[in-house]
């Protein structure tokens, strides 16, 4: 046993069964992390970005395990993008005061289109050569659907809800399929997350928009 499988082993080790499949302390850590993340996005809370790193860094080792080497890789991603979020949201607003809620312009739209499709065909074809992934398609699409809703979230753009929603969708299938039911379960309760932070977002974008310039 290396010294790197003494120190994931508590991680990796099973917590408890369920759905017939181990469910590991990681997966535990991922769902906790997660759930308290996604609900302080919704509240506009700057503490989800520190807290999501946590469940970055649970996940790159729970999804590296599975298979699911493109959403691990994504963590590293998103950590960086984590950092940045926190930064943009205590500091990014105007003469670096809090950010406010946004909409997506035309043409960011048009740049995420492309970037969406170019990304996804590029991930498709590194896990087809290079890795052993039975899901290269729906691994790439969550993960590229996933960095786009995150840039959205680092900015507050009210539209990244619709793509974390989108990819919450073929995440579901996707872990039960994996049998990572635990995060399965989480993904459905970050939909309902979702549509909450939606609803909150839009209320204050409507707020601002409302105030005299």
């Amino acid at each position: 046993m290396s010294v790197l499988d003494v120190i994931l082993w508590p991680f990796n080790n099973a917590a408890f069964t369920f759905a017939g499949a181990p469910t590991s302390w990681g997966e535990v850590a991922g769902f906790v992390t997660g759930a308290l993340c996604v609900w302080l996005v919704a509240r506009q809370n700057a503490l989800n970005w520190p807290i999501g790193i946590l469940n970055n860094l649970a996940f790159l080792v729970l999804f590296a395990t599975s298979g699911l080497y493109a959403d691990s890789g994504l963590q590293v991603v998103y950590v960086v993008l984590a950092l940045y979020g926190w930064w943009a949201w205590l500091r990014g607003g105007v003469e670096h005061t809090p950010l406010p809620v946004s909409r997506t312009t035309r043409e960011q739209w048009w740049w995420l289109l492309a970037a969406g499709v170019a990304g996804t065909l590029l991930l498709v074809w590194v896990l087809t050569s290079v890795s052993n992934s039975t899901v290269p398609w729906a691994d790439s699409v969550t993960t590229v659907l996933s960095l786009l809703a995150t840039w959205g979230q680092t900015r507050k753009k009210v539209e990244c809800w619709w793509l974390w929603i989108a990819a919450d969708v073929i995440y579901v299938p996707l872990y039960a399929y994996k049998d990572l039911w635990l995060t399965a379960i989480l993904y459905v309760g970050f939909m309902a997350l979702c549509v909450l932070g939606l609803h909150n977002w839009t209320k204050a974008l409507r707020q601002d928009e409302s105030v005299p310039a």
